[in-house]
């Protein structure tokens, strides 16, 4: 069996420029900057989802934090007609995708259902089962292909959706018909509680993209500019009607996998120091500082907008509107069902009592 393909990385955990010649890291600096920004201020905005959680605001959140890289470099070079299908830690790619936090916010309160505003953005809704999602990439993908359309679909999975009948499903569909669609899968080391290397026999997810008959290019998450690098390839191949790819960005999950999870009771604190002095955001910063692109006035605007949009994310959660529950039989099917309404009207008397 082939050995452990090593991941493609422009930039090295201590900030210098690896020796990797293939793909281009030198973009404009304001890309380079822009880049900063969306990961600085994906950061803080986790962090303040988590804080609305643990206030009793938001009944669960999926942190991304340790993934900012994975996820703004992966969409930041898209169009933005390119179709993104989410799993529900992508974060980072909503927001440079230009769905505010208060969208986001609506979502994780549950006073709007899928995510308001997501499609308008070529976003669909997030998945919350595991893998589903990339059937709904490749059937978007194959849509695009008969209207002639050269748009581009990015299925956002983690590496225990891999284990998923759905996932094998999309992967081989995909293949056969050639579809416009990237498989990016974080490899964020846990599926829970499960590590990876219990997850598969592969030497790498990356691998498994050999018996689909697919390009597998496994890429270090936490560098923004290698998965900028890496996606844009990708992109172009499938636009040029070469069909999918599967990407394995290696990162890591810092925080817990839900706020109801407690990862100390599986994984060591020697483990998560070792991967914090892999940060993404650290890393990148000391590249910009030796490229001569990171100044104070770009972190003082990092500063201002990322507090900026956490107030707004606060103010639009605690002065939500609590939500008319009967919607929710209402916008399953385009016309009511007898059954739903009887289940709606029941529902609607047991609440009046309680009134």
């Amino acid at each position: 069996m082939a050995g452990v393909r090593e991941p493609i990385a422009l930039v090295a955990p201590d900030g210098a420029p690896t020796a990797e010649t293939r793909y281009r890291r030198h973009l404009p600096p304001e890309t380079l900057a822009w880049l900063y920004e969306s990961m600085a201020v994906t950061r803080e905005l986790d962090t303040e989802f988590v804080n609305l959680q643990r206030q009793g605001e938001l009944a669960l959140y999926a942190s991304c934090r340790g993934q900012e890289a994975a996820q703004v470099g992966a969409t930041a070079c898209l169009r933005k007609t390119d179709w993104l299908f989410p799993q529900y830690r992508e974060l980072g790619a909503f927001l440079v995708r230009g769905i505010s936090p208060p969208q986001v916010g609506a979502l994780w309160r549950g006073t709007w259902h899928g995510g308001l505003g997501f499609t308008d953005k070529c976003c669909a809704p997030i998945s919350i089962p595991i893998g589903t999602q990339g059937l709904h990439a490749v059937g978007a993908a194959m849509a695009a292909q008969r209207l002639g359309e050269d748009s581009v679909t990015v299925a956002f999975l983690g590496d225990g959706a891999t284990s998923e009948g759905d996932v094998h499903e999309a992967l081989n569909l995909a293949s056969v018909y050639r579809a416009p669609c990237v498989f990016f899968v974080q490899n964020n080391q846990w599926a829970i509680s499960v590590p990876v290397h219990r997850q598969m026999a592969a030497p790498s997810i990356a691998q498994r993209a050999d018996g689909y008959g697919m390009p597998g290019i496994r890429v270090d998450g936490n560098d923004v500019l290698a998965c900028f690098a890496v996606m844009a390839e990708a992109a172009a191949r499938a636009r040029a009607g070469e069909g999918p790819t599967l990407i394995e960005a290696v990162t890591y999950r810092m925080g817990p996998h839900t706020t109801s999870d407690d990862p100390t009771r599986y994984r060591s604190a020697d483990e998560v120091d070792l991967w914090q002095s892999r940060d993404p955001l650290a890393r990148y910063r000391t590249y910009l500082e030796q490229e001569g692109v990171w100044t104070q006035r770009l972190e003082d605007r990092v500063a201002h907008r990322a507090q900026r949009l956490r107030s707004e994310l606060r103010d639009a959660v605690l002065t939500e509107a609590d939500v008319d529950v009967t919607e929710v039989f209402d916008t399953v099917y385009h016309r009511i069902t007898p059954d739903l309404a009887r289940q709606r009207d029941q529902l609607t008397a047991e609440l009046a009592k309680e009134s």
